[in-house]
C-alpha cells in the first residue's frame, strides 16, 4: 500500500505521507501511555523525525526500531499536528495520533475460504453499534450463528472507518483505513470475518468515497487537490477525481477498496453514493475500483461490488455474454422499495411522489425489470428523465429490500416499517423481497419485526451538534406534520446519548410474540428460496407482471442459454402472486402451477386460490405462465 506506514522485513518502518501544500513535514513519535491532543502539546513527544521530500508531493521517514504499537502523527506547523490520513488504527479519536499497526499479525485460520457466488447472497444489513447492547465487533461476532441458521448468507456492514465520537452511522468518516475504535480494534474485526466465514457467511462492507465527514477531517490543510472547490455534496465537499492530483486522490481510494479486501478478507464493498462521484474527464473511478477488485484479489476467490446510485445507471451492472457482471454485481434497488412503501402506507412525500399514481404496478415493474424509471420523466425531479433501460439485466443486478437505514433512519422518529403499515400486509412484502428473484437484504431486525426505531445519530463537538439538530428539524419543517415548531422541537436530538442508545436492538424480542411468528416466516421463505436457487440463478432476463386492483403477479422465465446450463424444464417458470388488498382476491395459478410457499392462500378448486389480505402464493409454473 503506497499510502501509510509499512514494515520491512528487519528494519523497523516507513511512514509515507502526501502532503502536496507542504514543503516540510516532521514525523513525531509518542509515548502510547500519554497521547498528546492537538494543541500543540509535546508533553507526549519521544522524537521528532524530519520527513525527506521524495517528489510530487510525498514526504518519507525512516524508523528503523519501529514496532507495533508505536504511536504517531505529522507536525505540519507549530500549532498543528494531524494524524495519518491512512491510519490504520486511531485508539484515541479522529483527533488524535494514529497507531503502528502490523497487518500481518493476524493468525488467519479461514484460508480454504473462497467466497460464495453472488446468486447465493441473502444480505443482512448491519449496524455495528446498536446490533447488540455492547456495540463491538465480538458483541456483533457473538449472534452470527442466529443469522446464518436463519439463512442470511452474508453480513453488510455500515461504515466502520474511523469517525468523529463513539456514536454514528459511519457516513461521516475522515480516516477511511481506520477502524472506527468504539467497534473495537483492527484484529476484533478481523476476528469477526473469521468467524462469519467458518459459518459460510460473506462479509460485505459499506465504504464512502463520495465525501469526507465535517469533523476530524484535515486534508484541507495539507492536501487541498483532493476536494473539487467548484462542487460540494450534500454531506460536504466534492472529491476530485479529475483534477491535476487525480490520479494520486484516486489511488487513494483505489487503494482502500483493494485493502479491506485483502487485510481484513471482506468479501465485498457497497459504494455509497455513486451518484454523488462526478468523473467528468477522466476514466470512471466505480469502473477502475471494479477492474482493481477483479484483477486482483477476485482472481482467487469471490468478490463482489455493490452500488448505491440515484442515476439508475444500467451502464455500469452491464454483464458479459456468459451473465458474469463486467462492473459491480449489483445496485440497490431503491424504487422497490420506494413503490412498496407507497403501497403499504400510502405516504406520498418528497421522493415517494414518483410512485403515488400507480404503486401497485410501479411495484410490478421494480419486482420485474429493475427500475421503475427507465428514461421517463420523474413528477418528484420537476419532469426530468431519471434512469435507463433495465430490463435486459439480470434480477440479481438488483438488491431488494422492504427498508434500509436510510428509509428508517431518515424519518424524524426513525419508525421501521412494522410500525407504519398494516401488520396483515408484511408477509406480501416480505414475499416481494424473499421469495422475488433479486438478491435479498434485511435491515437488522427485520427478520423478527424490530420494534425498536433506528433513528439518525452523531457525536459531533457543540457547535457543530448544535448545527446538526437544527439543521434537521429544519429540514422537516417542509412537511405538513412538521410545521408547527412545537413538533420539530419533539425530533430527537441527533447528538443525544439516549437517541443512540434507543436505537438498539433488543434481541430478546425474538422470542416472544408476534416477533416470533415473523421469525418463522422468514426463515421458510428463505428455506423455500434455498431450496430453488440454482432455478433462480438460472434466470438472465426480466420477469413479466399484472395487476388486477391490489393483486400483483410476476413471473420470471429462463432464457435460451439458462436453460442449456439448468436441470429444470425448460419453460418452468417461477410465478409470484401477491395481494396487498383488504379483501380476498382470486388467483388463477394455471394446471401446471407446483405451489412452493403459500401464506394466507388456499386451494380453491382446479387452478383457483384464493389469496386474503396480505397473501402469498409461490411456485413453478412448467406451462411457462
Amino acid at each position: 500500500m503506497p499510502f501509510g506506514a509499512s514494515f520491512a522485513d528487519g528494519a523497523g518502518a516507513r511512514f509515507r505521507f502526501w502532503a502536496p501544500a507542504r514543503e516540510r513535514v516532521t514525523l513525531e513519535l509518542l509515548r502510547a501511555d500519554e497521547p498528546a491532543q492537538f494543541d500543540g502539546s509535546r508533553a507526549a513527544l519521544l522524537a521528532g523525525v524530519p520527513m525527506r521530500s521524495v517528489g510530487n508531493g510525498w514526504h518519507e521517514a525512516d524508523v528503523p526500531d519501529a514496532r507495533p504499537g508505536l504511536q504517531y502523527r505529522f507536525r505540519l506547523d507549530e500549532h498543528l499536528a494531524v494524524p495519518d490520513p491512512a491510519s490504520r488504527f486511531n485508539p484515541f479519536d479522529v483527533h488524535g495520533p494514529s497507531e503502528l499497526v502490523d497487518p500481518l499479525a493476524h493468525d488467519w485460520s479461514d484460508s480454504a475460504w473462497l467466497g460464495r457466488p453472488w446468486h447465493e447472497a441473502v444480505l443482512y444489513e448491519m449496524h455495528v453499534g446498536t446490533f447488540t447492547a455492547d456495540g463491538t465487533f465480538d458483541a456483533a461476532r457473538e449472534r452470527l450463528g442466529e443469522l446464518a441458521a436463519l439463512g442470511i448468507t452474508a453480513i453488510e456492514l455500515m461504515p466502520v472507518a474511523d469517525f468523529r465520537g463513539r456514536r454514528g452511522w459511519g457516513y461521516d468518516g475522515v480516516l477511511p483505513y481506520a477502524i472506527e475504535s468504539a467497534y473495537g480494534r483492527p484484529e476484533a474485526l478481523k476476528r469477526f470475518v473469521e468467524h462469519a466465514h467458518s459459518l459460510g457467511l460473506m462479509v460485505l462492507l459499506d465504504v464512502v468515497y463520495n465525501h469526507f465527514g465535517p469533523d476530524g477531517n484535515y486534508l484541507h490543510a495539507y492536501a487541498p487537490q483532493f476536494f473539487d472547490a467548484l462542487r460540494r455534496t450534500p454531506w460536504g465537499d466534492a472529491i476530485d477525481f479529475d483534477g491535476a492530483s487525480s490520479e494520486t486522490v484516486r489511488a487513494f481510494f483505489v487503494h482502500n477498496a483493494l485493502y479491506w479486501v485483502v487485510e481484513y478478507g471482506i468479501d465485498g464493498l457497497r459504494l455509497d453514493a455513486v451518484h454523488a462521484i462526478e468523473n467528468r474527464s477522466s476514466h470512471d473511478l466505480v469502473e477502475e475500483i471494479a477492474r482493481a477488485l477483479r484483477d486482483g484479489p477476485g482472481r482467487d476467490r469471490f468478490v463482489h461490488l455493490v452500488l448505491e446510485n440515484d442515476r439508475n445507471d444500467a451502464r455500469v451492472l452491464q454483464r458479459t455474454a456468459q451473465g458474469e457482471p463486467i462492473f459491480a454485481d449489483a445496485q440497490w434497488n431503491d424504487d422497490l422499495h420506494h413503490a412498496l412503501h407507497v403501497v403499504l402506507t400510502g405516504e406520498t412525500d418528497g421522493y415517494y411522489l414518483d410512485y403515488a399514481d400507480a404503486p401497485i404496478e410501479r411495484l410490478g415493474r421494480a419486482l420485474a425489470e429493475g427500475f421503475v424509471y427507465q428514461g421517463e420523466a420523474s413528477p418528484f425531479r420537476a419532469g426530468a428523465p431519471r434512469g435507463t433501460p433495465s430490463a435486459h439485466l439480470p434480477p440479481s443486478a438488483f438488491v431488494a429490500y422492504v427498508q434500509t437505514h436510510d428509509q428508517i433512519g431518515n424519518r424524524a422518529f426513525g419508525e421501521r416499517l412494522d410500525a407504519l403499515a398494516d401488520p396483515r400486509l408484511m408477509p406480501a412484502a416480505l414475499g416481494c423481497v424473499l421469495l422475488g428473484a433479486q438478491v435479498p437484504m434485511l435491515f437488522m431486525g427485520d427478520e423478527y419485526a424490530a420494534s425498536t426505531p433506528f433513528l439518525f445519530f452523531c457525536d459531533f463537538g457543540p457547535e457543530l451538534a448544535q448545527a446538526v439538530r437544527n439543521g434537521r428539524r429544519e429540514e422537516f419543517g417542509r412537511f405538513e406534520k412538521f410545521r408547527d415548531p412545537a413538533v420539530r422541537e419533539a425530533i430527537p436530538d441527533p447528538n443525544a446519548p439516549q437517541t443512540f442508545a434507543a436505537s438498539r436492538l433488543d434481541h430478546g424480542e425474538r422470542s416472544v410474540s408476534p416477533h416470533l411468528e415473523r421469525l418463522v416466516l422468514v426463515e421458510q421463505m428463505l428455506a423455500t428460496r434455498r431450496s430453488i436457487l440454482e432455478r433462480i440463478a438460472s434466470l438472465r432476463r426480466a420477469g413479466r407482471w399484472k395487476a388486477r386492483g391490489r393483486l400483483l403477479s410476476v413471473r420470471w422465465m429462463p432464457d435460451d442459454d439458462a436453460n442449456r446450463v439448468s436441470s429444470s424444464p425448460r419453460t418452468e417458470a417461477l410465478a409470484l402472486h401477491l395481494n396487498f388488498g383488504e379483501d380476498d382476491a382470486i388467483v388463477r395459478a394455471g394446471p401446471s402451477f407446483e405451489p412452493l410457499f403459500s401464506h394466507a392462500a388456499r386451494h380453491s378448486g382446479s387452478d383457483e386460490w384464493v389469496l386474503a389480505c396480505g397473501g402469498v402464493l409461490y411456485g413453478k409454473d412448467a406451462g411457462g405462465g
